[in-house]
C-alpha cells in the first residue's frame, strides 16, 4: 500500500514540476502579446480604471459626453478605447505597408488605409474634448 502511494506522489510531484517549467519557460505569440498590450493601453488611456472604481451612468440624459471636464460617463469612456485602439490599428497599418516595397499598389494602399484610420481618431478625440470643454 505504501509502495503505491508513493508512486501516486512521486507522479503528482513530477507533473507539478513539469507544468511549472512549462509555464515558466513559455512564449507566448508575438500577436498576442501585441494585442494584450493594445488593450491594456486603451483601457488605461480611455478611462477604464475610472469605470471600475467610480461605476459612472451609461448616458448622461440624451448625451454621452458628460459635460463636466473631470467627471465622464460610461459610453463615452468606451467610445474613446474604440477610437484610441482604432488610432493605433492605423499605425500598425501603416507599419506593415512598409513591408510591401515591391508590391506598390498595395503598399500605398495600406498606407493611406493607415493614415486615414490614424486621421479619423484624432479627429474624433479632439471632437469629443471640444465637446467636453463646452464647444
Amino acid at each position: 500500500m505504501t509502495r503505491r502511494i508513493k508512486r501516486k506522489f512521486s507522479s503528482l510531484t513530477f507533473l507539478a514540476r513539469k507544468t511549472y517549467w512549462k509555464m515558466v519557460t513559455a512564449k507566448p505569440s508575438l500577436l498576442v502579446t501585441a494585442f494584450a498590450a493594445v488593450g491594456l493601453c486603451a483601457f488605461l488611456l480611455g478611462g477604464g480604471v475610472y469605470d471600475v472604481l467610480i461605476k459612472p451612468p451609461i448616458m448622461w440624459g440624451n448625451s454621452f459626453v458628460h459635460p463636466r471636464l473631470h467627471e465622464q460617463v460610461l459610453l463615452e469612456s468606451l467610445t474613446a478605447m474604440i477610437v484610441y485602439a482604432m488610432g493605433v490599428t492605423g499605425f500598425l497599418v501603416t507599419y506593415q505597408s512598409t513591408k510591401y516595397a515591391y508590391k506598390p499598389r498595395q503598399a500605398f494602399m495600406m498606407l493611406l488605409t493607415g493614415v486615414a484610420l490614424i486621421f479619423i481618431a484624432y479627429l474624433y478625440i479632439e471632437n469629443i474634448l471640444w465637446l467636453k470643454i463646452g464647444g
